[in-house]
């Protein structure tokens, strides 16, 4: 009979990991992804972030509202613990393509393009009940679920879902406010 032996730290093993196979369809991330890839329109962020003349080439804006996107989903509201995750959460290490933007690039995303990551967040969650993209998930924002299933919730008159986009719109506006005090008190702590 053979005996296993554990691996002792000094070990390493390396296996093949495709990123793509990472966004499983039906889950958040999988539904985050496809709204950002092929319903929301972006041309927002084209002046800002298209730099061909000087620098290195910025990390693409749908890249940073992915993962932002799901970060505040999941109750992340730091630039820093938003970029830790880009290194050691596969998911958001697909979301990202690799990149791992820096908490600094986050930060300097949020606070410079509020007004159209919050219209951007809002049309997206209006979106989703058309394009049935979020059965069998939730989505959470300060503290108040939003289930996939809201056809009555989300069904009504054009002004009333202009209403729900602007309480959500608040909502976020409020989040990335806390995001923005946060990566402040961070900042402060580590020049110390």
């Amino acid at each position: 009979m053979a005996k296993f032996k554990p691996l002792n730290e000094n070990q390493l093993i390396m296996l093949p990991v495709s990123l793509q196979d990472q966004i499983v369809p039906g889950t958040l991330e999988h539904t985050i992804s496809e709204l950002v890839d092929k319903h929301l329109d972006l041309s927002v962020f084209d002046a800002r972030y298209n730099n061909d003349e000087t620098g290195a080439r910025a990390i693409h804006p749908k890249i940073l509202l992915k993962v932002v996107l799901l970060a505040y989903a999941r109750g992340m509201i730091s630039s820093r613990q938003i970029e830790r995750a880009c290194h050691e959460n596969i998911i958001f290490i697909a979301l990202s393509y690799g990149y791992a933007p820096d908490h600094s690039t986050i930060a300097s995303f949020i606070s410079s393009m509020q007004r159209e990551v919050q219209t951007l967040f809002s049309d997206a969650l209006l979106v989703c009940e058309g394009l049935g993209l979020l059965d069998g998930t939730h989505f959470s924002l300060d503290g108040v679920k939003l289930s996939a299933n809201v056809s009555k919730e989300w069904s009504g008159t054009i002004k009333e879902l202009e209403h729900k986009r602007d309480k959500l719109q608040e909502k976020l506006q409020r989040v990335m406010a806390e995001h923005a005090q946060a990566d402040k008190i961070q900042s402060q702590t580590n020049s110390k």
